[in-house]
């Protein structure tokens, strides 16, 4: 009986510690710029430039997902709290949408500053919203939120752009890892595909051709008729791997390889890739860095 209570409170203990990372509640610290990020990404990248002089509260957490993302009342405070609320826009908070449009001179959208050029659009003329997959746009995105944060904390300005410096150094080694990571797979080899139309900037910048059962959002549905197309297309081009998402459910991914199956071939789930969310703790993709990182290794290491 001892034991069993014991176990008990084990279990509760571990059960609040959970809810404690799940759930961090904004609190305005004066003294420093205080952020409200939606994303993972985001609440990364500002921690790596802002540093000391900003407390950023992220208000998706790790594994969630971005295009369904209903907020709750204690986001729409601390939205309405902060001194700068920084978005990937573009789409990707769509449900976000209605706390966001009162916003004005407090918002700052990160996929403003992707150069139309570089936007990728789909068959239906969705702009999709996952640019932070090509590095040097994440680049642009750094420096776009260094010179807001130096607006608004002129007295830090050398701080600021010292940490922009760094970090901009760090994602060009990024960059070239992953450009020479690429060359160890034939060209014709290069297939990338994936529960969601998350990677089409990566496939731009680095060479891949990449596929997906769902569209741009993860609200989309596949159809029987997109799963079928997609196997045949697996079947005629002999691709080896297919990748899960960390926020996305397996369901989809299970059909297309049971489909693939049954026309004689086999592929394998080459591993798990971080698209919408941060990995969490222990994870090795717990910052943006990381995260590219781990995903090529992942990607290259099936399609070997």
């Amino acid at each position: 009986m001892k034991k069993f209570l014991i176990l008990n409170l084990i279990l509760i203990l571990a059960l609040s510690l959970s809810s404690c990372r799940r759930s961090v509640p904004f609190k305005y610290v004066e003294g420093k710029v205080n952020v409200v990020a939606t994303t993972t990404m985001i609440g990364d990248l500002l921690s790596e430039i802002g540093k000391e002089h900003v407390s950023v509260t992220t208000v998706m957490n790790v594994g969630v997902d971005p295009h369904s993302f209903i907020p709750r009342p204690s986001v729409t405070r601390a939205i309405s709290k902060a001194d700068l609320v920084v978005t990937n826009g573009l789409n990707l908070e769509a449900k976000l949408g209605k706390v966001l449009h009162v916003l004005d001179d407090k918002l700052l959208e990160l996929g403003s500053f992707v150069p139309e050029e570089s936007l990728i659009k789909d068959e239906n003329g969705e702009i999709d919203p996952h640019f932070w997959f090509d590095v040097n746009l994440w680049t642009i995105a750094a420096e776009a939120l260094t010179n807001r944060l130096i607006l608004m904390d002129e007295e830090n300005e050398l701080d600021y752009l010292n940490n922009f410096n760094k970090y901009k150094e760090k994602l060009i080694l990024l960059d070239e890892y992953i450009k020479e990571e690429v060359l160890l797979i034939e060209e014709e080899k290069r297939v990338l595909i994936t529960a969601h139309d998350a990677f089409s900037y990566f496939g731009k910048a680095y060479g891949f051709n990449v596929l997906s059962i769902q569209g741009i959002s993860t609200e989309s549905e596949a159809s029987a008729k997109d799963i079928k197309d997609l196997a045949n297309l697996i079947v005629d081009n002999n691709v080896k791997a297919i990748y899960l998402e960390s926020s996305i459910p397996e369901t989809t991914i299970k059909s297309l390889i049971d489909a693939v199956k049954v026309m004689g071939h086999n592929v394998i789930i080459g591993g798990t890739l971080y698209s919408d969310s941060l990995g969490e703790e222990g994870s090795g993709a717990e910052n943006y860095l990381d995260m590219v990182r781990h995903n090529i290794d992942t990607i290259i290491g099936g399609l070997k």
